[in-house]
């Protein structure tokens, strides 16, 4: 398996594991009614993993191992003047 590859993983590993933090929090607030810190802690700890991904897809994109594209990369040859 070659690097870009397995760096998509880990994206893809770290966006469930954040999405799970998010379930979780939503499960806390509503089973605990305020009576516990159960749901700030799983909020903080999305915050803490959404801001590595953001650090990783920059170091991703630094590194070459990630490139941007768009719905439209290329512009068509006729629509500039």
């Amino acid at each position: 398996m070659s690097g870009p590859a397995i760096f998509k993983i880990v994206v893809v590993i770290l966006l469930v594991i954040i999405l799970i933090s998010l379930a979780s929090g939503l499960i806390f607030l509503i089973r605990d009614k305020g009576k516990s810190d159960r749901t700030v802690k799983s909020l903080t700890l999305r915050i803490v993993l959404s801001i590595a991904l953001f650090i990783l897809l920059f170091i991703g994109f630094s590194a070459g191992l990630i490139t941007p594209h768009g719905i439209n990369p290329t512009a068509p040859s006729g629509t500039l003047p």
